[in-house]
């Protein structure tokens, strides 16, 4: 009787070490895969002697006014595009996908990754093939944004954008999409853990927390500056005005068709250069609305990202009254009309579907940890030529529309086998 409880022990304990190093490697990957917090930028800027593209300018270079209405504008082809989280920012950054590779632009892409090391902030260095003097075209993955460093790989006439979000709306996004790689989080027990945590955020929050930075004023993080700012500091307005300096314009994700003929009209672009699917949008079950007392407390949380949205907001309606309210309504009636169009000639059924009614796995968009919340899209199978390839561009989640445009994704790759075998 002995023997057989001595093997069963020693079974137990070579699955304890087996765990304990399995374990260990996945933390170690991990830690590369999401490089640690730098409040600085003294290491991540690109070694001095180091060629930019073109000379650093205190404010980029004024577009000229692009009316394609009156026929004279070039379409501009050198962008940079601030994806921020949680806004829409997959369906634009698809939009930047097609017209580069239409065009054959020459794009910043990252190294082994989707994101340039992200929530590091962002250096030259880490640009896939990068050598000293390099331009490029478009640039427009996830970073934390260094204007430096970024205004040194793209020509002076290059045209910056971004997008916007509610705060509140993007506060409740983020908690559930990042909540579980949030470790502070974890401590909170009950069943709506997004009502628990703001009715006293400051028992939970810990600005040095892991990955903390999801969980607090995410889009003036995002963009360079100190997310846990005092809000009374003089700095707050001084960032948002440079932040309206830097950028030639910024969207809003509540008025995206509107955000997008400001963008076609300022880029000269066709409209078929700005069609659309809604990409990495979570299943309406996923999706909890934050009640007004709630509301109220999420917008209070992320306050410097409220002064920022509210100043871009106002800046936005000025931009759609100088277009013009009524050729406004008329163009974007015409994206909806063409969007509509395409969805009829590319989806199966003609809508997004739960991730596991997605039957090519070359559709299937990345999940957040745990679950399967994201929904993708199911492309007919008897399209014609003329629309096939822009169908299957136009619903390629951005992984995989990477990978066809030649970027080294190998960590990413790699998590996701891990994340596949353990059923994460």
């Amino acid at each position: 009787m002995l023997l057989p409880q001595k093997k069963r022990w020693e079974s137990m304990a070579k699955g304890l070490v087996l765990g304990a190093l399995f374990t260990s490697f996945l933390l170690l990957l991990y830690s590369y895969a999401v490089p640690p917090l730098h409040t600085g930028l003294a290491s991540t800027r690109t070694p001095e002697g180091t060629a930019p593209c073109s000379p650093a300018l205190s404010e980029p270079e004024a577009p000229t006014p692009a009316n394609s209405s009156a026929g004279g504008c070039q379409p501009r082809r050198d962008i940079v595009f601030m994806k921020t989280h949680k806004t829409a920012s997959s369906t634009l950054l698809n939009i930047l996908f097609r017209f580069g590779q239409k065009h054959g632009l020459k794009f910043a892409f990252p190294n082994g990754r989707n994101d340039f090391d992200y929530p590091a902030f962002f250096a030259r260095s880490l640009v896939q093939d990068y050598r000293p003097g390099a331009c490029f075209n478009i640039i427009c993955n996830h970073m934390r944004f260094h204007y430096d460093e970024v205004r040194g790989l793209v020509p002076p006439n290059a045209t910056f954008i971004t997008v916007l979000r509610d705060p509140a709306r993007l506060f409740e996004s983020s908690f559930h999409y990042f909540g579980s790689v949030v470790p502070f989080t974890w401590k909170l027990s009950g069943h709506d853990k997004l009502a628990e945590f703001l009715q006293d955020p400051d028992r939970y929050y810990d600005p040095h927390g892991y990955n903390a930075h999801y969980l607090r004023n995410l889009l003036f993080f995002d963009l360079g500056y100190d997310s846990d700012l005092d809000p009374g500091s003089p700095q707050v307005q001084e960032h948002i005005l440079e932040v309206e300096r830097r950028f030639h314009l910024v969207l809003l994700q509540e008025y995206f068709d509107e955000s997008l003929v400001l963008l076609k009209d300022l880029l000269c672009w066709e409209l078929e250069d700005v069609l659309y699917f809604k990409l990495n949008a979570r299943r309406a079950s996923a999706v909890p609305r934050l009640s007004g007392e709630l509301y109220r407390r999420a917008t209070a949380w992320n306050v410097l990202d409220a002064r920022l949205y509210h100043h871009f907001n106002a800046s936005f309606w000025r931009k759609v009254e100088a277009f013009g309210r009524e050729r406004m309504a008329r163009e974007v009636a015409s994206l909806r009309r063409a969007n509509e169009r395409m969805r009829r000639i590319c989806i199966d059924g003609g809508h997004a579907v739960d991730a596991t009614a997605i039957q090519d796995s070359a559709m299937q968009p990345w999940q957040p940890l745990g679950t399967k919340s994201i929904l993708g899209y199911n492309l007919k199978k008897s399209i014609g030529r003329r629309h096939a390839q822009l169908c299957r561009r136009m619903l390629t989640p951005e992984i995989q529309y990477l990978m066809d445009l030649g970027v080294n994704l190998w960590v990413t790759k790699l998590w996701k086998l891990i994340r596949d075998f353990l059923q994460w």
